[in-house]
């Protein structure tokens, strides 16, 4: 490729990612990091960290040594005093970190691609990468000036030169002169010089042991091996960076309060009482149910399983003598069923709610106190990540929506950051991504400035009513206006984007083929012998895109592509930035902070030979990503379909892991709500009995299930570390035994870990990376993320607190060693001998590792929280299709299978999982196995018409006493169920009838798919479930009516099928029959009708609209009836002088 020589062509030569080998190691000494540096003499050339270290003496000079500033801790403290100057050497790197593509991997150089032009459409926002900007003054350079978190540009030097990164670090290796005045720099004069005016008056402390040499690179001490794993957190009487301790002055709960009540530092608070003085204020409370409701629940749960022994006992001490086989599958099933009923309701008997108060949350984290004397916010950070696979599955418009709801979260700016993850490395989803940064710069001002809700656009322009209710401010109505209008352009750019990609691509293609032609010509060449361009996906900046190319090719396909990992939005600055009150700007945001949290794209590496280990494997690329980037002690993961309804849902989450006793909680799990839902369900797609009674109860336990997106993580438990205390079961009666894992010492409270012993006896510092990987940084940040995570040490019930005024320390920004890092950290030998995925982060090996993930947490003795909100947190998309959703639940059961014949089967838990909450696991384990014994038992009512038998021989007053006892119970319990869930009675129908429908389908397929994979070795493979999109004129139900057939639709279509003929084949026998028995008809017909009941939903949904009903199914249905009748006249022959029967057989009443 011949791109002009400019200083994104050499930032980047082929695309980005195909670098050279450097060796054959696959740890981080084979992996370096590449930057394009445009040299004093003009010459373009490409700077790695193997030139840098080369040699004792000095680099030439046209090398420049890059300073490491990763997040500080203990062992890395920057030093002020010699420093370039702090202000502008900064905001040089961060811009220069938001304007660059980083690529690298596996046997390759990490390069840093600087893009000038991200997307097509113009770029204003400051924070983002390509923003528009002034062009550097320096003659033969294009890149741009130095800008602040305003866009504005900054000049070193007083006589105001336009200078851009690259030419004020050459500037300053040739002795500090401005290449504009002549003049040396000034540091200084101005008040953003101000080396210390840094973290609003905080200063660092130096690391323990000695200063750390500034100039030491992240990569060669990730390289060398140099890094101390047992050097963790320490604390004094001073201020750490960003992510560390923050011991206040004088003390922790010392009255030292100066006379006018300015900040003397006692953690105290401004009324001079000591933490054990003060009334503490919970931020959570657990209301049990009603005892009027909860009481007869459990009691009619004892009822009825005493009856079902006792019934259970009568059926087996009478059987048919006339049809022992009916009544052998009928006593089989029925055992199994009670055996099931119990694991399900059991886990029901403590089912309690919870309450948080937000007041309180503001009042400890956010408002001024001697400790936070500027309230600064004192809230850990959230990192949330959202995954996606393939733009053409999952609709990138979708995926857009649902990263402006999270930048638009009810949360402090500089503590929030969103990482996307691309396992598809498509451009589509990259610059999709870039356009929804570009719009969040109005849409995140206006949802501030109005209090929208829900701060998902398209939902929000999609509501019914007046839009106007509730709002104050009288511009309200102008602004709504012109953002419409600016989100109907941007669908519309959106939904162009692979028009324009391919246009572009087509465009740069026959640029190449047209050069390629003209060299040949030049030289002589045969044109007829034109070597074949490959046919490259382009970015905006006229580059190759490194990522998966539409015309796949080596290196540029789905399974084969570098790690890319671009920052959309740089970290936002400390303090509030406020919008220009100017005219040409759209919206007035003149009282509104108009920053915006960081955005990364991600796309990890893949390779051939590498078991990539699908979403698994992408959440934990995006965790150790994160780690090294922000590295924030909490993570919020979604779906690309789940955007947030409930702005102030994550400081709700966050008032659980806050609170008193919140340092034992791994997880926050939200309910799952979703839109686009037919009004009458169906096909229970929203699932309420489960999500607002199962899950609700097991809250009462050792807490919900892990069941996907909407779950907010402490990272430190999905490193696989113990809880500081636990509690184990020993015994028969499950006696309960205080266990504590962290070490107990003086001042334990508010002491942080000082050696990987502290919180895990199975780990010591050799082995650190064996579990994690090598790469320093990584491990650095893990006793950084756990002291984070700790509760405020405001009063002495918290245990295992930090200090308040702890997290109001700024970060620093990003500098591109640290980003070359975490390319190092997604690449795909990463992994490799380590722990990732079997005891590290999300667990490998099923297809629902999200239950076994969470399954691992609770084992280890850790708890969980379920955290409802009155008004819904998150919403999403599911299947309304009935093949599509039996495919998701097919793939949910054989998770469920994979789980029984693995060592994650609840048989196998440890004295640290509560009994019941190992009943519950169990039953997630065992429920596909009901679908044998339930096919089966939908057959026997057909059986009984055909043969004229029953289950039982003789009916008489105990086997109706029995029957009517178990029906009221079970009616009793559902109507309680309904009470203390608060779901609708028809909700817990509709979820009868799909767990009869999905019982003879798709459980009874995972059942088999499972046991061959046991068996023999079969892998399972699923195809990813498809994002319905509806255009804004399209019918939102339209994909209900759709009728796709597959397999899966067999079995229910047999067994309503052969239900039907047996009743009809029983009413013809009697109406015949010299002697008609209609009782026995009316019988054997009730219960063949209450199955057709159960599988009413799944023949409307064959029926399709208007009566549209495939072909197959009358084929089938036809091939079914003659096949059964044949079989019957086969087996039973008619006789010449029918009699209707056997006269000994059953007789219904």
């Amino acid at each position: 490729m011949s791109n002009p020589p400019g200083k994104k062509s050499v930032r980047n030569t082929g695309g980005g990612g195909g670098g050279g080998p450097v060796g054959g190691s696959r740890g981080p000494a084979g992996s370096t990091v590449k930057f394009a540096r445009r040299t004093p003499s003009g010459r373009y050339v490409s700077l790695s960290r193997d030139d840098i270290d080369m040699g004792e003496g000095e680099p030439p000079a046209d090398y420049s040594n890059y300073t490491v500033q990763i997040p500080p801790t203990p062992d890395n403290q920057p030093m002020m005093d010699g420093a370039e100057p702090a202000s502008v050497a900064m905001k040089a790197e961060e811009q220069y970190v938001s304007s660059s593509l980083f690529t690298g991997g596996f046997n390759s150089v990490t390069r840093a691609h600087l893009m000038d032009k991200v997307i097509e459409s113009e770029v204003s926002h400051p924070q983002m990468a390509g923003s528009k900007g002034t062009r550097c003054a320096m003659p033969a350079c294009d890149g741009k000036a130095m800008r602040d978190e305003r866009g504005v540009d900054v000049d070193p030097c007083e006589c105001r030169f336009k200078i851009c990164r690259d030419c004020y670090l050459d500037a300053q290796k040739d002795g500090c002169i401005c290449p504009g005045c002549k003049e040396h720099y000034k540091i200084g004069e101005y008040a953003d010089d101000d080396p210390n005016d840094v973290a609003a008056g905080k200063h660092y402390l130096p690391a323990p042991g000695g200063g750390m040499n500034p100039s030491k690179s992240l990569l060669a001490r990730n390289q060398n091996g140099e890094f101390d794993h047992n050097r963790w957190l320490f604390e004094s009487s001073g201020t750490y960076g960003y992510g560390n301790a923050f011991w206040p002055k004088g003390g922790m709960y010392d009255d030292d309060l100066d006379d006018d009540g300015g900040p003397g530092g006692g953690g105290g608070g401004g009324d001079g009482l000591l933490p054990e003085q003060k009334p503490f204020k919970p931020l959570t409370r657990k209301m049990p149910m009603p005892t009027s409701i909860i009481s007869p629940y459990r009691i009619f749960i004892v009822i009825r399983m005493f009856v079902l022994l006792f019934y259970l006992t009568w059926r087996i001490r009478n059987p048919n003598m006339e049809a022992l086989w009916l009544w052998g599958m009928s006593i089989v099933c029925e055992l199994w069923f009670a055996f099931s009923w119990l694991l399900d309701m059991l886990p029901k008997v403590n089912p309690v709610n919870r309450s948080t108060d937000l007041a309180v949350l503001k009042e400890k984290f956010e408002t001024p106190s001697p400790s936070n004397p500027h309230g600064r916010s004192d809230l850990p950070g959230l990192d949330v990540f959202v995954s996606t696979a393939d733009p053409e599955k999952e609709p990138v418009l979708t995926t857009a929506t649902t990263i402006l709801s999270i930048l638009a979260a009810d949360y402090p700016v500089e503590k929030l950051a969103c990482y996307v993850s691309d396992d598809g490395g498509a451009l589509l989803t990259f610059e999709a991504m870039a356009e929804a940064a570009s719009f969040a710069n109005i849409w995140v001002p206006f949802c501030k400035k109005h209090d929208i809700e829900p701060r998902q656009p398209d939902s929000y322009f999609s509501l019914k009513g007046d839009p106007t209710k509730g709002k104050r401010r009288s511009d309200f109505v102008k602004d709504r206006r012109k953002v419409k209008r600016e989100f109907d352009e941007f669908k519309v750019r959106i939904n162009g984007l692979p028009d324009a990609i391919r246009r572009r691509s087509d465009a740069f293609n026959a640029r190449e083929d047209m050069k390629m032609l003209k060299h040949l010509r030049e030289t002589g060449g045969d044109p007829s012998e034109q070597p074949k361009v490959k046919k490259a996906t382009w970015m905006a900046d006229g580059t190759h895109w490194p990522g998966t190319w539409a015309a796949s090719a080596p290196d540029h396909a789905k399974g084969n592509h570098a790690g890319i990992l671009q920052v959309m939005l740089k970290p936002p600055s400390p303090d509030p930035l406020y919008g220009m009150h100017d005219e040409e700007q759209l919206i007035d945001f003149s009282d509104v902070d108009i920053r915006l949290p960081m955005l990364v794209y991600m796309s990890r590496e893949k390779r051939p030979g590498y078991d990539h280990n699908k979403k698994a494997g992408a959440m934990n690329a995006l965790v150790r990503c994160s780690a090294v980037m922000s590295n924030a002690p909490f993570i919020l993961n979604f779906d690309c379909d789940h955007y947030i309804n409930n702005a102030q849902a994550v400081r709700e989450a966050m008032c659980f892991m806050m609170d008193r006793g919140g340092e034992r909680i791994a997880y926050i799990q939200f309910p799952q709500r979703f839109e686009g839902i037919d009004p009458s369900d169906r096909y229970a797609n929203n699932n309420t009995v489960f999500f607002d009674g199962n899950m609700r109860a097991l809250d009462g336990l050792q807490g919900p299930m892990y069941v996907g997106t909407g779950c907010m993580f402490r990272r430190f438990a999905l490193y696989g570390f113990d809880p500081p205390r636990t509690t184990e079961y020993t015994g028969w009666l499950f006696r309960k035994k205080k266990v504590t894992t962290f070490r107990t010492e003086p001042e334990a409270d508010t002491q942080s870990l000082k050696a990987a012993e502290d919180y895990d006896a199975e780990i010591s510092s050799h082995i650190v990376p064996r579990r994690f990987g090598n790469s320093s940084a990584f491990m650095a940040s893990i006793p950084v993320a756990e002291f984070q995570a700790r509760p405020i040490a405001d009063h002495p019930a918290v245990q295992y607190g930090r200090p308040p005024g702890a997290l109001t320390v700024p970060r620093p920004p990003l500098d591109p060693p640290t980003v070359a890092e975490a390319v190092s950290v997604v690449s795909c030998w990463y992994e490799d001998k380590t722990e990732w995925g079997d005891r590290v982060g999300w667990i490998y090996g099923s297809v629902t590792e999200d239950v076994v993930s969470g399954y691992r947490m609770h084992n280890r003795g850790w708890r969980s929280v379920y955290c409802i909100t009155k008004r819904d947190a998150f919403l999403g998309t599911a299947p309304i299709n009935l093949t599509d959703r039996l495919h998701q639940v097919l793939r949910w059961a054989t998770g469920s299978v994979e789980i029984f014949f693995s060592r994650n089967n609840a048989f196998l838990a440890s004295r640290r999982l509560m009994f019941l909450q190992r009943v519950a696991y169990l039953n997630v384990g065992i429920y596909p196995f009901t679908s044998i014994f339930l096919l089966v038992y939908c057959f026997i009512p057909a059986l009984s018409l055909f043969s004229g038998f029953f289950i039982v021989q003789t009916l008489n007053v105990a086997f109706l006493c029995y029957l009517l006892t178990i029906t009221i119970t079970l009616i009793a319990l559902g109507i309680l169920e309904v009470k203390w869930s608060g779901i609708e009675l028809e909700d817990w129908w509709r979820n009868e009838q799909f767990w009869l429908i999905s019982g003879t389908s798709a459980h009874l397929y995972a059942v088999v798919q499972g046991l061959l994979k046991v068996m023999a070795g079969i892998e399972i493979s699923f195809t990813l479930t498809a994002k319905a999109a509806a255009e804004d004129n399209e019918d939102i139900y339209a994909d209900l009516y759709v009728v796709k057939w597959s397999s899966l639709l067999i079995p229910p279509i047999t067994i309503g099928m052969i239900n039907i003929i047996a009743i009809a084949f029983a009413f013809a026998r009697t109406v015949y029959s010299d002697n008609p028995r209609w009782g026995k008809f009316i019988g054997g017909g009730f219960f063949s009708f209450w199955v057709l009941a159960h599988l009413y939903p799944f023949a409307k949904g064959l029926m399709g609209r208007r009566g549209k009903t495939p072909t197959i199914v009358f084929v089938w249905s036809g091939l079914i009836s003659i096949t059964v009748s044949l079989l019957w006249v086969a087996i039973s022959p008619p006789e010449a002088n029918s009699t209707g029967g056997r006269s000994a057989g059953f007789q219904f009443p």
